[in-house]
């Protein structure tokens, strides 16, 4: 059976908070974008798919980043 082991819970090295939030900002702001631009591409397509061609697609898509660049 499993012996409960009582330590201190400070082992090893200390913890590089200023990392760890430099990490944490990178991975929400890649979640951001990322969610952004594969709205803007599902978008986009459907666009081109059933109301016009694949260039007005794309122009969608630029005008859909654009205006995220704008507001985010």
């Amino acid at each position: 059976m499993a012996e409960i082991q009582h330590s201190p819970a400070e082992l090893g090295a200390k913890m590089d908070y200023p990392e760890h939030e430099r990490t944490y900002q990178g991975f929400t702001w890649l979640v951001k974008w990322g969610t952004i631009v594969l709205c803007a591409l599902m978008a986009a397509m459907a666009f081109a798919f059933f109301v016009a061609g694949w260039f007005s697609g794309v122009v969608l898509f630029a005008l859909i980043m654009a205006a995220a660049v704008f507001l985010g």
